[in-house]
């Protein structure tokens, strides 16, 4: 009798744990088919839009009003962005692509400066028709490696899963075709460094480059000092599960990727820290948020006292949404009653238990300084007489932001309202120009699909 109860039961633990063998090996399954269509897909759109960024680089070259160059510029200005995107979205983190990312920023910001410019009054000088000339060039080498590579993904049925972890496991270059096509578009890019972007352009670094100079300074973090700033950082045990390496040359700045394990809770938590100064830059915890339990306000003060307990004092909310379960905030730095926009922190807070999702904060690291900030030459009643006489305004502040030219500005801050849309305006402080118009999103309504 118990012998056959013991076989019994034996039996039904064998088929449960096959049942869930089965299950978890489905639900990899799943998430890696998942990914990879996200790296294909991304991979994919970065070829079309260097195809887009190539053909409307060349027809600049024949252009010559402003009617014509204005919106060809401005055109290639959104498709950079759009490139940077995609590259960001591939796992590519041990792969030398830093030029590739500069030269990219560096084209959009050079578009963009170039599209806002009278250029009736002030056209394109010879220097600069130069520069696109050699722009069209590194942007074709560019597309022509981009589209070699896809060629050889399609014909071969390449998989970017297998790429990546051939990355993560090799300390050494590996020898992979695909890998090799993306660092030889990266030494075709470096003679851009001759190119004449010319003096507004100069002087301006990519946020990687911007974010490696401002944390050169700190002391160098090891290994299992990252290890227990994290833990330390996310409030969790020494005991947890924790996986350490570098970024590698994909990125400017030296920094290690963090991935914590946490089964009993179901939660997973990846960050980027500094290799010097051990600062997190984000960190982002996945795992399923349930049902609300707490309020958008009872959110703000869980992010207010996360900041205050990391050290990052002086922090004020000027953004809160709710987007179903969560809790998106945005915090600036208070600098003698002035709001500093460029010193920005941005948290998730999960609205179920009230734990901080996510954190993002390389502006604030980058920006955080000592300043001297001027004093208005224009009062408020005089700043707020150069808004459009519909829009009614609800409330003002002081604010210091970064304008279309990357400078610090002082500036009156506007809330207001026309219809039922809600515009935030900047003001400039000093001559009264219009320096920022946003029009603020409304909070993601909450479905219930019960």
């Amino acid at each position: 009798m118990v012998r056959n109860f013991i076989i019994g039961f034996l039996t039904i633990a064998v088929i449960a744990t096959g049942i869930w063998g089965f299950q978890e090996q489905s639900k990899n399954e799943t998430l890696s088919i998942t990914a990879e269509n996200n790296y294909q897909r991304a991979f994919h759109e970065l070829a079309f839009h260097l195809d887009q960024i190539e053909e409307e680089l060349g027809s600049t070259l024949a252009m010559n009003t402003r009617r014509q160059l204005t919106p060809a510029l401005s055109e290639v200005w959104r498709l950079t962005s759009l490139a940077r995107e995609d590259i960001g979205q591939l796992p590519l983190n041990f792969v030398e692509i830093g030029k590739t990312e500069e030269f990219l920023f560096k084209l959009g910001r050079f578009s963009y400066r170039t599209s806002i410019r009278d250029l009736e009054k002030d056209p394109l000088t010879d220097e600069e028709y130069e520069t696109l000339k050699k722009l069209y060039g590194y942007s074709s080498e560019i597309r022509d490696e981009i589209r070699h590579a896809q060629g050889m993904m399609l014909s071969n049925g390449d998989r970017w899963l297998d790429v990546e972890q051939a990355l993560e496991e090799s300390k050494e270059p590996i020898d992979n075709k695909l890998v090799a096509n993306f660092e030889i578009m990266n030494k075709s890019v470096k003679g851009y460094s001759e190119t004449e972007w010319g003096a507004s352009l100069a002087s301006i670094d990519d946020l990687n480059g911007e974010l490696k100079k401002a944390l050169e300074s700190g002391e160098e973090t090891s290994k299992e000092e990252a290890e227990s700033i994290a833990l330390e950082y996310l409030d969790m045990s020494e005991e947890t599960d924790v996986h350490v390496s570098e970024t590698g040359n994909g990125l400017e700045y030296p920094a290690y990727t963090i991935v914590i394990d946490d089964p009993e809770h179901e939660k997973h938590y990846y960050m980027d820290l500094s290799v010097f100064g051990g600062q997190p830059l984000w960190f982002l915890q996945d795992r399923q948020v349930e049902e609300p339990e707490i309020g958008l306000n009872e959110a703000v003060k869980r992010g207010q006292e996360f900041l205050e307990k990391h050290d990052k004092d002086g922090m004020q909310l000027v953004e809160s949404k709710q987007y179903n379960s969560i809790g998106m905030l945005e915090y600036v730095y208070i600098d003698e009653g002035v709001r500093i926009y460029p010193d920005l922190i941005r948290l998730e807070v999960a609205l179920d238990d009230g734990d901080i999702l996510g954190y993002e904060a390389k502006s604030y690291l980058i920006n955080h300084k000592e300043r001297t900030i001027p004093e208005p030459k224009l009062t408020a009643e005089e700043a707020k007489d150069r808004l459009n006489p519909r829009l009614e305004v609800m409330e003002d502040h002081i604010a210091v932001i970064e304008n279309d030219l990357g400078q610090e500005v002082l500036c009156y801050e506007f809330f207001g309202v026309i219809d039922d849309n809600t515009y935030r305006i900047f003001v400039n402080a000093e001559d009264g120009e219009e320096e920022k118009v946003e029009l603020l999103e409304p909070a993601e309504p909450v479905y219930d699909f019960s």
